[in-house]
C-alpha cells in the first residue's frame, strides 16, 4: 500500500534509533552520573532563567545639551563635635548666585556625645532658622527696636536677636558680641549657644541650585559677604579665654548624591568618614558630575546624575599666609557628556538556546563519562576472572 510504503520510508530518515530493552545494562555508576548530571542542568538552568530575568542596560553617550534646569543635591553629613549652633551651610556657583545660610529643604538635628537626638522636640531644625523663644514679657507687637546701626531700607527695626545678625550680615559686620545686644540678651542667645557647645549635629535633607559649577560647604560661624568677598564669622569666641575657638570638623557622610537614585547607581562618598586629627582642619572634596539619563522599560526617563570624587585636606588656621577657611568643601562641576542607559528584555529565543545548549552539552558529556566508566569497569572486571582462571 502506498501509505505504508511512504511511512516506511519516513522510518529511515530516524536520526534517533532507539536499542532493544534486552540490550540495556543498568549499572551503579550510571545512575550517580545520572543523578550528578540532572543537578548540574538544574543548576544551569537557574543561572540561564535568572539571567533571561534580568533586564538588560544598554549605555550611550552624547552631548549635554540640555539648558536651564536645576540640580538637586541630597545631603546627610554628621558632625559628632560640632554644634548646630556654630554650623552653616552656604552654596554658591559661578553665575554669582550666593545662597547664604540657605533655607530649602535641610534640616539640623541636634547630637549628644553618643549621636543620640538630644530631645524629641527639637529633632528638626531648618537651617537658618532660630528656635522660637515664647517672649515671657509680652513686649509690643507693634514696637521698633534698633538694629544698632546696621539699618538698611528694607530692614529698619530689629526686633529679634536674628534680625540684627540679619542686618549685621548684609553690611557685612561681624556679629562679634551677643552680650551688648539687648535682644539676644532677652532670648537667651548666648545661653543657647553654651548648652549645645559640647554637642554633635546632623545636617540632611536637599537643596536645589544652578546647574553650573559651584560649591557648597559646611562652616562654622554666621556667613556674610564683605567686599564681594564670602566671609564666615567665627563669632562665638567668648567662650575661649584666648579669644580663638577650635573647631573639629570630623563627619561622616552618611549620603550624597545629585539627583534621583536609578537602578545600580553608585554614590562614592556614602558612608565616609574623615577624622579630624588636628583644629581648624579644611576637607575638600572635587567632584566630577555626568548627567544622566535611566531610560525604564515602559518608556519612562528618569534624568538624574553620576559623579566621581577627589579628596583633600588640610590645616587652614589663617597663619604663615594660609588662605582657607575650616570646614567641609564640595566644589562641583558638570561634565559636557551625558550618558543615557536603556532598560531592554532580553531575548527570548537567546534564553531557548542557551536552555538547550546546557541540556545537550551536559548530557553528552555525562554519556561520554558513563560509557568510560563501564568499559573500564567490564575491562578491569575481565582481568579479574582471567586471574581467578590461571
Amino acid at each position: 500500500m502506498p501509505g505504508r510504503a511512504l511511512l516506511l520510508r519516513l522510518r529511515q530518515l530516524d536520526a534517533y534509533p532507539k536499542p532493544l530493552d534486552d540490550f540495556r545494562v543498568k549499572t551503579f555508576g550510571g545512575a550517580a552520573v545520572t543523578i550528578v548530571s540532572g543537578l548540574i542542568m538544574s543548576v544551569l538552568f537557574l543561572s540561564e532563567l535568572q539571567y533571561y530575568l534580568t533586564k538588560e542596560v544598554h549605555p550611550e553617550l552624547f552631548v549635554d545639551t540640555t539648558r536651564g534646569d536645576k540640580l538637586r543635591i541630597n545631603l546627610d553629613v554628621v558632625f559628632p563635635r560640632m554644634a548646630c549652633a556654630f554650623l552653616s551651610l552656604d552654596a554658591m556657583d559661578v553665575s554669582g548666585e550666593t545662597q547664604i545660610d540657605v533655607e530649602h529643604h535641610l534640616f539640623k538635628k541636634r547630637l549628644d556625645a553618643r549621636g543620640q537626638p538630644v530631645a524629641a522636640e527639637e529633632e528638626k531644625h531648618e537651617i537658618g532658622k532660630l528656635e522660637e523663644i515664647p517672649d515671657p514679657t509680652a513686649l509690643d507687637p507693634n514696637r521698633c527696636e534698633s538694629c544698632y546701626g546696621a539699618n538698611a531700607t528694607d530692614l529698619q527695626c530689629c526686633n529679634t536677636c536674628d534680625d540684627v545678625r540679619e542686618a549685621y550680615r548684609r553690611k557685612g559686620w561681624a556679629f562679634k558680641n551677643p552680650e551688648v545686644i539687648e535682644q539676644c540678651r532677652r532670648e537667651g542667645f548666648s545661653n543657647k549657644v553654651r548648652e549645645q557647645k559640647d554637642e554633635g549635629c546632623r545636617v540632611y535633607g536637599h537643596l536645589e541650585v544652578n546647574k553650573v559649577a559651584g560649591n557648597f560647604h559646611f562652616a562654622p560661624g554666621k556667613s556674610f559677604q564683605q567686599a564681594h568677598i564670602h566671609v564666615h564669622a567665627l563669632e562665638l569666641h567668648e567662650f575661649n579665654p584666648f579669644g580663638m575657638d577650635k573647631f573639629n570638623l570630623t563627619h561622616h557622610i552618611a549620603h550624597l548624591s545629585f539627583g534621583r537614585d536609578y537602578p545600580g547607581i553608585v554614590n562614592p562618598l556614602d558612608g565616609t568618614k574623615s577624622v579630624s586629627n588636628e583644629d581648624f582642619m579644611m576637607f575638600q572634596y572635587f567632584v566630577k558630575i555626568v548627567p544622566t539619563v535611566y531610560v525604564k522599560l515602559n518608556g519612562e526617563e528618569l534624568r538624574t546624575n553620576q559623579f566621581s570624587v577627589t579628596k583633600h585636606e588640610k590645616v587652614a588656621n589663617g597663619l604663615a599666609g594660609d588662605q582657607g577657611l575650616p570646614g567641609v568643601f564640595v566644589s562641583y562641576e558638570l561634565s559636557p557628556m551625558m550618558v543615557r542607559f536603556t532598560e531592554k528584555q532580553r531575548s527570548f529565543t537567546h534564553f531557548l538556546t542557551g536552555v538547550c545548549a546546557i541540556i545537550g552539552g551536559v548530557f553528552t558529556v555525562a554519556g561520554l563519562i558513563d560509557s568510560m566508566i563501564y568499559h573500564s569497569a567490564r575491562a578491569i572486571q575481565k582481568k579479574i576472572d582471567l586471574g581467578k582462571t590461571t
